[in-house]
């Protein structure tokens, strides 16, 4: 079995894990409980709070603890827009984007909010005179993956964030889900980010959304105390916990994962470069996590399922897309919609091995010959 699909869900690291378990099974006492044990629970949730909140030079009481990353864009969204509706109602969101950003995008848009898409240029970043171009005194939000979740395209998030400065009166807000434990991004002039650590290493149900101090947020879910005023509900310890210690690895460790990964990523480029009805859809900008491929007059969802039948698991699109629609990203990319309804995203992780390369490329080299030469 190859498994090439980490951007949709890697595997929990064995420390997460054991974290876990421990604290769910030890530490059991609700952290807004006065006696003994709930100050011990609340005691490890600020210091583990604390460590997550150092990696973005931000406070404890700036994190929001959320059920994944679609809810942090959710919550960063709506909260935005309907805190400051009184200072404008125009969006402008990212033409590369995940489907929690732009469904929440439109849901604002239901409500009288216009919404406008970002174009990117050839290399697939936005195009910074076009958002110039965008950007109108009454515009309050514009909302941009960090990479983005097809094709692994590193945004310029520090240009970016230095440029949309000079407005004001707009937020800036980052999905940084395919980021994080990835690609060093300095995210200090950035007010509002999302990440889950189920990306690398974590907890699935858990995620995160870092608001600066200075930003209000409408409140989306009412209830009782939480970590914060802005997202009621028990604490989830054992989730933040080994949050923590995911992101703790993934940091730590970051800089020689992608080299390692980067080889790998340069094999599979080369690889399938030698085949003519291959299309290779990476930019220059796409990080070393991600190969984005098409496979010329073929289904996207037919190929995969020939590669599945060699036990190699990889993804038509991001997984939380329609499964037989063409890819978004691609076409907003390639503008051609054969490309888009072909394409293929290989996902790699430090886990990746030389010998699930070596299987897939033969098991690549069967499906391809049983459609171009067989077939």
């Amino acid at each position: 079995m190859v498994y090439l699909d980490y951007c949709a869900n890697a595997p929990v690291e064995q420390q997460v894990l054991d974290r876990f378990y421990e604290v769910t099974k030890n530490i059991y006492a609700n952290p807004n409980s006065i006696h003994k044990l709930g100050r011990e629970a609340e005691d490890l949730l600020n210091k583990s709070a604390d460590h997550i909140a150092s990696y973005f030079n931000v406070t404890r009481d700036e994190l929001i603890f959320t059920s994944g990353a679609t809810e942090s864009n959710n919550l960063a969204i709506k909260g935005i827009c309907e805190r400051y509706r009184n200072k404008g109602k125009h969006i402008i969101i990212g033409s590369m984007e995940h489907n929690s950003l732009v469904s929440s995008a439109m849901r604002m848009q239901e409500m009288g909010f216009e919404v406008e898409l970002a174009p990117v240029d050839q290399d697939g970043r936005i195009d910074r005179d076009e958002l110039e171009w965008m950007i109108r005194d009454d515009t309050i939000l514009v909302a941009i993956a960090a990479v983005d979740s097809e094709l692994g395209i590193r945004q310029d998030i520090e240009g970016l964030a230095s440029f949309l400065k000079n407005y004001p009166q707009l937020y800036f807000h980052v999905d940084a889900s395919q980021a994080i434990g990835k690609v060093d991004i300095n995210y200090d002039d950035v007010d509002l980010i999302t990440f889950t650590p189920h990306k690398f290493g974590g907890i699935n149900g858990t995620g995160v959304l870092v608001k600066k101090k200075n930003i209000g947020l409408k409140i989306q879910m009412d209830g009782g105390k939480s970590t914060s005023i802005y997202r009621s509900g028990t604490p989830m310890l054992a989730n933040v916990v080994a949050c923590d210690v995911a992101l703790d690895l993934a940091m730590t460790h970051q800089k020689e994962r992608e080299v390692y990964v980067k080889k790998l990523q340069a094999k599979i480029l080369e690889f399938l470069s030698s085949y003519e009805m291959i299309h290779i859809n990476n930019t220059r900008y796409s990080d070393a996590y991600v190969v984005n491929f098409s496979v010329k007059s073929v289904r996207a969802e037919a190929f995969s399922e020939m590669l599945e039948q060699h036990e190699i698991y990889l993804s038509t699109k991001t997984s939380c897309c329609p499964t037989n629609a063409p890819s978004k990203i691609v076409f907003a990319l390639t503008k051609d919609k054969k490309l888009a309804s072909t394409s293929l995203r290989l996902s790699l992780s430090y886990m990746t091995t030389e010998e699930e390369l070596d299987a897939f490329f033969k098991a690549f080299t069967i499906c391809y010959k049983d459609i171009f030469e067989n077939g």
